[in-house]
């Protein structure tokens, strides 16, 4: 059984997106490591968190 996406969490979603795509079209190395560190870390916290 799958959830049809509301539009809160649409916009959340879109919103991560929009941040990602600022950050890797900042050509900002330093900003651009710490970003996808930050997103590696809230994987695996979410995965050990919420199993």
């Amino acid at each position: 059984m799958t959830r049809k996406p509301n539009l809160v969490s649409s916009l959340y979603r879109l919103a991560r997106f929009a941040n990602d795509a600022s950050t890797l079209a900042s050509g900002n190395p330093r900003k651009i490591t710490k970003r996808l560190q930050n997103k590696l870390v809230g994987r695996t916290l979410g995965k050990l968190l919420f199993k």
